[in-house]
């Protein structure tokens, strides 16, 4: 090493990034399995693939609210399976392609990981208004359905919010700055 060379930059680590990219290539791989899980399913009755599922799980299918998703699986046709399995699908790959731009700090990739937790923001904000509280005087974690939203809004809000604020910082590129050969008029 030459006394006139910069020293080599640090690396820039980013845990909050790498978590945030570990978590959507965690949820676009979990949406992979379920999609491949769906197609499965696309030729079959849906109800008696619900009530196999809850026996397995050992849970009495003959209850009001199973009966009741059961007479919902019976309206799906095969091809509305293959619809929602697609969407599935394709929403994986998206959420992978994100994940994976961002470990490897592509630029591209932060401007899709805001838009896709942006995008999801106004919709758990209405469903949080539209919910009403459980009519019970049990107030533990996770009772109702707002515990889980308020949660999801937050984790979207505060990844909208980081990856914004520290887009600079984060997916800056540095180029060395190649040095150019001294011309015949320089002393």
């Amino acid at each position: 090493m030459t006394a006139d060379a910069p020293p080599a930059p640090k690396p820039n680590r980013a845990p909050t990034l790498q978590l945030i990219a570990g978590f959507k290539i965690g949820k676009g791989f979990l949406l992979l399995l379920a999609a491949l899980g769906i197609f499965a399913l696309a030729g079959k009755d849906l109800s008696d693939a619900f009530d196999d599922f809850l026996r397995l799980i050992q849970l009495d299918p003959g209850r009001k609210i199973f009966i009741n998703v059961g007479q919902w699986l019976d309206t799906f046709t095969p091809a509305n399976v293959k619809v929602i399995a697609s969407g599935t699908l394709l929403f994986g790959l998206f959420l992978l392609t994100s994940g994976v731009g961002l470990a490897l700090r592509a630029a591209w990739a932060i401007w899709l990981a805001i838009g896709e937790s942006a995008c999801f923001i106004p919709v758990e904000i209405f469903e949080l208004l539209r919910r009403r509280l459980p009519a019970t005087d049990a107030h533990r974690m996770f009772t109702h359905p707002r515990i889980a939203l308020g949660g999801l809004l937050a984790a979207n809000v505060f990844i909208v919010w980081y990856l914004f604020k520290n887009r600079k910082r984060l997916f800056h590129h540095h180029h060395p700055v190649a040095k150019t050969a001294p011309t015949a008029l320089s002393p």
